[in-house]
C-alpha cells in the first residue's frame, strides 16, 4: 500500500507511489526504501498516513496513483492475498498504459520469484483463487488482477534475493529513480573515457558516508577535464542531498560581469531551497552573510566550478562553519585558491593530469570515427594527432570532431598545423590562463615556452631577477596555475602550452620574425643576427 514525506498534501503531485503488503515488508525493507527515497528529496506516497479525516481511502489513493510519476510495487508472499494491493496494481497498470511513456513501473520481487507473479506457481495463482471463492468476486474483476500481474512481470525489476542485503539493492533502486526523475543532474559530454578512476579518487576524498565536513579542490590546466569530472561526481552524489545541492559553473567568467557575484549568490540560495532570501540580495557582503546563515543549518552539496581566486570562494560559501555532512567541491586552474582561511577545515587537493595515451586515443577515435579505435590505415596518424593535442580532452574532442569523415590530406594538414600552432578553439581556451597573468609572469611563461623546457632553472632565475620579473613569485603562480612544472630542478611544460607560448610570440609579427620579442628557430636566429636586428 502506500505515505509521503511530512507536510505534503493529498492534492500534491507525488513522484513515487509504493505499493506493498504491510505485514510482509512494512517494517524493514519498505521502510528503508521509503526513507532512502525521501532523504533524496523525492516525494513518496506510502500507506494510510496520508488519509485526512473524513476522506474515503479509495479516493485519496486514486489521487496519489494519478499524481505519481513512478510506481514501485513490492511483490511479497502475501501480496496477491490482498484485494487492496491488487486493486492498486490494476490502477497502476491502467495509468501507465495511458501515460504515453510519461509514467513507469519499477517492480521489486522481495521474497518471491518472477514465476510466482506470472501465476506459473501455486503461490499467487492459488491466492487469487481463494479470494475469488471467499469474496464471491466477479470473473471480470479477477481477470483484471491476473492481467495486471502478467503485465508488470514482463517489466525488468529487482530480485532482492540476488543481493547480499537490503542496502545494496535499495541503493540501486534509488539511483534508478533519481535517474528517471532527472533530479538535479548536470549534463555531461558524451563519449567519456578514462574517467572512472578519477571519479573514484574524488569520491574517496569526499567520503560521503562520513559525518564531518569535506572541502575538495580539483586543479589543473584549462581543457583537462576538471569541470566534466566535477559534473560526474555531482551527478552521482546529488541524490544524497535531495534539493540541497547546487552546481555553480564558470564562476571566473560570470564574476567579472556586472553584478555577476550577486547573481551567483542568488542562484545558490535558490537552488538549495531559499528563493525568498535570494530575491532580497542586492549587495555582495549581504549575500555572503545570508549564505553563511543558511549553510550553518543545512547539509549541502555545492560545486564551485572554475574559481579564479580565494575571494570568490569566500563570497559564495562564506567563512563560517558548515553543517555536518556538507560537501564543497572546487575546480580551478589556480592552486592558490585552496589557501583560504576557514575554521577547522582543510581543502583536500586532487590534481588532474593528462589522459593516458590509450584512453586519449580511444576518446579521439570516438569523435573522429564513432568507434573505440581507429581503422588500421589511420592508426599511426591518429596516434600522432593525439600526441600533438597534448592528450587534453578538450583538444582531443575539438580536433577529433573536426576530422570526422574528412580526407586523409586534411588529417595530415591538421597534424602539421597542430605541430606548429594549437588549433584555434583550443588556443582560445588555454589562453584564458595566460591572460590572467601579470606582465612579468607572462614574460617568464613565454621564456620557458620558447627556450627553457628541460633546462635547469638556476640561470633563468638569475636573468629574470635582473629584469625585475620577480621570478620566485612568478614561478609560484605559474606552478599553481598548472602552466609550468619543476621536475628535478628543470622546467617542464605541456607541449600544447609550449605551442601556445610560441604562437603568442609569433603573432607579434607573423611575417617578420626579427621583429618579435623572441626568436628560437635556428634559421630565423641566423637571419636576425645577420641583419643585426637582435640585441
Amino acid at each position: 500500500m502506500a505515505s509521503s514525506d511530512e507536510g505534503t498534501s493529498l492534492g500534491s503531485k507525488y513522484q513515487v507511489f509504493l505499493s506493498f503488503r504491510g505485514p510482509d515488508t512494512r517494517v524493514g525493507f519498505t521502510d528503508v526504501l521509503f526513507h532512502s527515497l525521501t532523504d533524496t528529496g523525492i516525494c513518496v506516497f506510502r500507506d494510510d498516513e496520508e488519509v485526512r479525516a473524513g476522506e474515503r481511502i479509495d479516493g485519496s489513493l486514486q489521487r496519489a496513483i494519478d499524481n505519481s510519476r513512478i510506481y514501485i510495487p513490492v511483490f511479497s508472499r502475501t501480496y496477491a492475498s490482498s484485494q487492496w494491493c491488487l486493486r492498486e496494481l490494476v490502477q497502476i497498470v491502467a495509468n501507465t498504459s495511458i501515460s504515453e511513456g510519461k509514467k513507469e513501473i519499477l517492480p521489486i520481487f522481495f521474497d518471491v520469484e518472477p514465476e510466482d507473479v506470472k501465476l506459473k506457481t501455486p503461490l499467487y495463482h492459488d491466492a487469487i483463487l481463494n479470494l475469488e471463492r471467499e469474496k464471491k468476486l466477479s470473473t471480470e474483476q479477477v481477470d483484471a488482477w491476473r492481467k495486471a500481474l502478467m503485465e508488470v512481470d514482463a517489466i525488468k525489476g529487482w530480485e532482492v534475493k540476488k543481493y547480499r542485503g537490503y542496502v545494496d539493492v535499495i541503493k540501486l533502486i534509488v539511483e534508478e529513480v533519481v535517474k528517471k526523475l532527472k533530479i538535479k543532474h548536470r549534463s555531461v559530454t558524451e563519449n567519456l573515457v578514462g574517467i572512472d578512476d578519477r571519479v573514484m579518487a574524488v569520491n574517496e576524498l569526499l567520503d560521503i558516508d562520513s559525518g564531518g565536513v569535506r572541502l575538495i579542490g580539483i586543479y589543473g590546466m584549462g581543457g583537462i577535464g576538471k569541470t566534466t569530472l566535477a559534473k560526474v561526481v555531482f551527478n552521482q552524489l546529488s541524490f544524497h542531498f535531495g534539493k540541497c545541492c547546487c552546481f555553480l559553473e564558470n564562476i571566473q567568467a560570470k564574476s567579472s560581469s556586472p553584478n555577476g557575484v550577486i547573481e551567483l549568490q542568488k542562484k545558490l540560495l535558490s537552488e538549495i531551497g531559499h528563493p525568498d532570501i535570494a530575491r532580497s540580495i542586492d549587495e555582495i557582503d549581504y549575500g555572503t552573510k545570508k549564505i553563511e546563515e543558511v549553510l550553518k543549518n543545512k547539509k549541502v552539496l555545492i560545486v564551485l566550478d572554475d574559481v579564479a581566486n580565494k575571494k570568490q570562494v569566500e563570497e559564495l560559501v562564506g567563512r563560517s562553519r558548515l553543517y555536518p555532512g556538507s560537501r564543497i567541491l572546487i575546480t580551478t586552474r589556480n592552486k592558490d585558491v585552496f589557501r583560504i582561511s576557514r575554521p577547522n577545515y582543510q581543502i583536500l587537493e586532487y590534481e588532474m593530469e593528462v589522459m593516458s595515451s590509450d584512453y586519449a586515443l580511444e576518446l579521439f577515435s570516438r569523435h573522429a570515427f564513432n568507434e573505440d579505435s581507429p581503422s588500421d590505415d589511420y592508426k599511426e596518424l591518429s596516434r600522432e594527432i593525439v600526441s600533438a593535442t597534448g592528450r587534453l580532452p578538450l583538444a582531443i574532442e575539438v580536433i577529433g570532431s573536426f576530422l570526422f569523415d574528412r580526407r586523409q590530406e586534411i588529417w595530415n594538414e591538421t597534424l602539421d598545423k597542430l605541430r606548429k600552432a594549437p588549433h584555434k578553439d583550443v588556443f582560445g581556451k588555454l589562453k584564458i590562463s595566460y591572460d590572467a597573468l601579470t606582465f612579468e609572469q607572462q614574460q617568464i611563461f613565454l621564456d620557458i615556452a620558447c627556450f627553457f623546457i628541460g633546462e635547469h632553472m638556476t640561470n633563468a632565475i638569475y636573468m629574470w631577477k635582473d629584469c625585475d620579473f620577480f621570478p620566485d613569485t612568478g614561478l609560484d603562480v605559474l606552478i599553481s596555475m598548472s602552466l609550468v612544472k619543476i621536475v628535478e630542478n628543470a622546467f617542464w611544460m605541456h607541449d600544447q602550452l609550449r605551442d601556445l607560448g610560441k604562437e603568442i610570440v609569433r603573432q607579434e609579427n607573423p611575417i617578420n620574425p626579427t621583429e618579435r620579442s623572441r626568436v628560437w628557430i635556428d634559421m630565423e636566429v641566423l637571419d636576425a643576427i645577420r641583419t643585426k636586428e637582435v640585441i
